[in-house]
């Protein structure tokens, strides 16, 4: 058998009312606590929200019982070094009493990011009216729970379902836009690789042999060194004026 695990559509929301008149705050605390969770479904898992939303009314009037509201104390600490300070509940309940069944019911959920959705739910008010009647809550009774009416209506899946046969016709559609999309850039691409023709083998050898000769006959014209005979001619010539200035110096 599977394990069943709650899935998005089959999470339906509820409001309900709980009145704090006269009851005792720890009670209290934990109904709303198992509202906010979801531990009154069937469905109930415990890392995921599948709770409702609860209104507590009448806050003002809650009851701590054996003495507590002049012996237990809130602490509420700064963060900084002696900013710790407390407020016993005699004194809370009569300036905050909101405040103190809202501490109550966030210390009975679990202390990481799945509790700080669920204390979002939770709408405290001191007096008995509170502002949502738009959302048509139901009243609450204390140890008791609502009866279970089954998943809700696959009206949503079939939405969307609706929505997933529609993508998928519309991806059945798109491989032929694809495909002439691709063509067509086939025939731009062959028509700009048909006008540049590369040389052939025959050219690049001809170009090759014609460089090597040039280089050649560069090496050969520059690394020369001017001949014995041009260099005797050189003396020769720089010689007979000097012969010819001794003749006529003898004849005079």
């Amino acid at each position: 058998m599977k394990t069943y695990s709650p899935k998005p559509e089959h999470i339906e929301r509820r409001w309900y009312v709980l009145d704090a008149g006269e009851q005792v705050l720890g009670r209290v605390a934990t109904e709303a606590a198992v509202i906010l969770r979801g531990k009154h479904k069937p469905i109930f898992a415990p890392h995921m929200d599948v709770g409702d939303y609860v209104i507590i009314i009448n806050a003002s009037k809650v009851v701590l019982t054996g003495g507590k509201e002049s012996r237990k104390i809130a602490w509420r600490h700064s963060g900084h070094p002696g900013g710790i300070t407390g407020t016993l509940y005699e004194d809370l309940l009569a300036k905050k009493p909101a405040f103190a069944v809202e501490k109550a019911v966030r210390g009975m959920l679990p202390k990481n990011r799945l509790g700080r959705a669920m204390i979002k739910k939770l709408h405290v008010v001191p007096g008995p009216e509170h502002h949502h009647q738009a959302q048509k809550p139901v009243d609450w009774a204390m140890g008791t729970r609502p009866a279970w009416e089954g998943i809700p209506a696959p009206s949503t899946v079939q939405g969307n379902d609706k929505k997933k046969t529609s993508t998928k016709k519309a991806a059945a559609q798109e491989p032929d836009v694809a495909a002439s999309g691709e063509s067509a850039t086939a025939a731009k691409t062959t028509t700009q690789k048909t006008p540049a023709k590369k040389p052939t083998a025959a050219k690049t050898t001809t170009r090759k042999k014609t460089a090597a000769k040039t280089t050649a006959a560069r090496k050969t014209t520059g690394t020369k060194k001017p001949t014995a005979t041009k260099a005797t001619a050189r003396k020769a010539a720089t010689k007979k004026p000097a012969a010819t200035s001794t003749r006529k110096k003898k004849g005079t």
